[in-house]
């Protein structure tokens, strides 16, 4: 296996070399429901933990292994669990620590789906969702109590773009024994939360690391760096005996494993009773993409950065929302957590207000109008109406949507073809 912490050489060689049979360089598509066992003895292994290997799809699969593997590799994580989308990777990330009467502290920049899923759904499972602010890290600590089990955050969160401060706040959740859990959506391959401190990442590989606009997914890795035991009172899902697998301990159960107690629980108990697996062909789409992500990042920062600077300059433009373009205490975080390039999300309100926003989308002629963002083709949608429209106003302003706003996400298609494209679709707007 190639050994390198270079993210150009991972994408492509993490976690797979060639099927030991066939040869075959590309990772095969295992279609397949189930798994052949050795003989009984085999099969018990498996399913008591004593022997790690393939059992039933929904559980793990071959295919899907790979993916797992050179995602966390990616991130510098022990281990990885893809889901079928990144709103299962969210809910299971936090799930996986809480039981009802129990509670996350997070930001309130989030994306529309997440904030819905916190402010409502999460709810129906007694678990209680306090939203802060993340310009001042201490608001995490104010908002923390016996039954706080984690805090949750973007790294670059849309629609705001404000960098989170993951050192910051993952340094003061460690002193007193709670996890971070870092969706790093927007900024892979730019940001490593694990390194930051932060003791989960989670994706959308919907997105950025799929690349194509082909295949729904989600991903967690554990980054085997936050010592469950040390507080074992905050975590009784990890700590306490497991009535749903003979009694099992997993802090316990999985030490001849490798420090993947946190993972290991969802994959043999959320994933098991709640479901929710990425298919073996997502799974192998989405490694096709991922083997050029760091070289799409590339052109997908540096495009963004150059359609920044032209709708700042831009006489219909009233403002901006782009890290490249922050000042102050904001710049700062960007650059202290994004190397290499401040992301392909970019906001902006025109000075004609939301009508002429809607009139600016509709004239787009390269841009698509979906919603996605991530994708190699250059993107565009109206949050307030769409991603936010199930939000309050009072939430939409807080997670940073104004009825005006418009947010675009960059592709990779060449420079002057999208600044064409946005010049005509403004000059149709006026």
């Amino acid at each position: 296996m190639v050994d390198s912490t270079n993210p150009e050489t991972i994408a492509l060689h993490a976690g797979w070399r060639a099927d030991p049979t066939t040869g075959s360089v590309a990772v095969p598509i295992h279609q397949t429901t189930s798994f052949q066992f050795q003989d009984t003895g085999h099969a018990a292994r498996l399913f008591g933990l004593a022997e790690m290997g393939n059992i039933y799809t929904r559980i793990m699969n071959p295919t899907v292994d790979v993916l797992e593997k050179r995602v966390a590799a990616l991130e510098g994580g022990v281990a990885g669990l893809a889901l079928g989308s990144g709103q299962a990777a969210t809910t299971f990330s936090v799930l996986n620590l809480c039981e009802a009467g129990d509670n996350i502290v997070s930001s309130t920049d989030l994306y529309g789906g997440t904030w819905n899923l916190f402010a409502n759904t999460l709810k129906s499972f007694g678990v209680e969702v306090r939203f802060v602010d993340p310009a001042d890290p201490q608001n995490f600590v104010n908002a923390t109590d016996d039954r706080t089990r984690c805090w949750y955050a973007e790294t670059l969160p849309n629609p705001k773009l404000r960098v989170f401060p993951i050192a910051e706040v993952a340094a003061l959740g460690r002193k007193i024994g709670v996890p971070l859990i870092m969706d790093n959506t927007a900024a892979p391959v730019l940001c490593k939360p694990l390194a930051l401190g932060a003791a989960v990442v989670m994706h959308s590989t919907t997105k950025w690391i799929g690349g194509h606009g082909t295949s729904i997914g989600g991903m967690v890795v554990d980054g085997g760096n936050f010592d469950w035991e040390a507080n074992a009172a905050r975590f009784p899902t990890l700590n306490k005996p497991d009535a749903s697998y003979h009694g099992a301990v997993w802090t316990q159960a999985v030490k001849p494993l490798g420090p993947i107690a946190y993972i290991i629980r969802m994959r043999v108990i959320l994933l098991r009773d709640l479901g929710a697996p990425m298919a073996p062909m997502n799974a192998f789409l989405t490694l096709q993409g991922l083997e050029t992500l760091p070289l799409r990042m590339e052109r997908h920062c540096a495009n963004a950065i150059k359609v920044a600077s032209f709708l700042a300059s831009h006489p219909a433009v009233a403002s901006v929302t782009h890290p490249s373009l922050m000042t102050g205490e904001n710049k700062r975080r960007a650059d202290a957590a994004l190397k290499g390039g401040y992301g392909s999300l970019l906001g902006f309100e025109l000075k004609a207000g939301a009508e002429a926003g809607k009139k600016f989308i509709e004239a787009l002629k390269m841009f698509y109008h979906v919603a996605n963002i991530g994708d190699a083709r250059s993107l565009a949608i109206h949050p307030a109406t769409t991603t936010h429209s199930q939000l309050n106003a009072e939430e939409q302003a807080a997670s940073g949507v104004s009825p005006g706003y418009v947010r675009l996400s960059i592709g990779i298609e060449h420079i002057d073809d999208i600044l064409a494209d946005l010049s005509q679709a403004l000059d149709a707007a006026a």
